[in-house]
């Protein structure tokens, strides 16, 4: 599906979105109000420059009574170009999120990841990115890390498996740059970073990585990752198992302070 026809239906459920406020006699900040989100979203999904994303057009079902239309409109876009819709989905909610704790087990998470170590992470893709599809890629999770630099960021929490910490992905001076941004971000005020050593004889991220989220609005989600494609998780009961997975992992990982430690050996310091 070209983006020419992404965009055309993008514009169509927008101007759906509008009607549907308009006949409920709404502006688009009261609606934006009562779906929580900015005025600028409601504005830009209507003109068809943002894509709705689920969630909020089953909300948006509910507060305009338009009975699941829009929900089902969201059902029958096309991928975008760059990412399905999941993936988009997670990214939004990734750029608002109040509160994100991660775990990885065989790579350094996204958001803590230098650019050289991204590049040849995903240089080793099989089957192969082209030159054009890799410098998007690369940008898109760069440009990820402004999440970071918010005047408020989110209260983050990172648990990394020590074998992610181990691979020298990209050779030895891509590695070694990547552990100094490790030990830099373990400094930042309001992110923590541990390290679940190899010595531990229980694991409980031994299933692979996720990560959890909270909403601006205190909705609690996830995001599951695996070889065969990656997972968006809203079920309440689904979010709750993982964040006991989560609160196990604190546990069993090195504190704070040994983490950085550890880092501290790795390089050599």
């Amino acid at each position: 599906m070209n983006s020419k026809k992404n965009r055309s239906t993008m514009r169509l459920l927008g101007s759906q979105v509008k009607a549907a406020r308009m006949a409920a006699g709404l502006t688009q900040r009261q609606l934006a109000e009562r779906a929580m989100v900015d005025e600028e979203t409601i504005a830009s999904i209507e003109q068809g420059r943002r894509r709705l994303m689920l969630s909020l057009a089953k909300t948006l079902d509910l507060i305009l009574d338009t009975k699941g239309t829009l929900a089902a409109g969201v059902d029958n876009l096309p991928d975008i170009d760059q990412y399905p819709l999941f993936a988009e989905e997670y990214m939004l909610h990734e750029r608002e999120a109040i509160s994100l704790s991660w775990y990885d087990a065989l790579v350094v998470p996204g958001l803590l990841q230098t650019e050289e170590y991204a590049r040849a992470l995903l240089s080793s893709r099989l089957p192969a990115y082209d030159e054009d599809e890799l410098e998007t890629k690369l940008a898109g999770r760069i440009s990820r890390q402004e999440i970071l630099q918010r005047r408020i960021p989110p209260t983050m929490s990172f648990v990394v498996w020590e074998p992610a910490l181990l691979w020298p992905n990209g050779g030895r001076e891509v590695h070694r740059e990547q552990l100094r941004a490790l030990h830099e971000y373990s400094e930042l005020p309001g992110l923590t970073l541990q390290i679940h050593p190899l010595n531990r004889t229980s694991h409980a991220g031994a299933a692979g990585s996720f990560i959890l989220l909270e909403t601006p609005d205190h909705q609690h989600l996830a995001y599951t990752e695996s070889q065969r494609g990656s997972q968006w998780v809203s079920d309440p009961d689904e979010v709750s198992i993982l964040t006991r997975k989560y609160a196990m992992l604190r546990t069993q990982a090195l504190t704070i302070e040994d983490s950085r430690s550890l880092l501290e050996r790795l390089l050599g310091e």
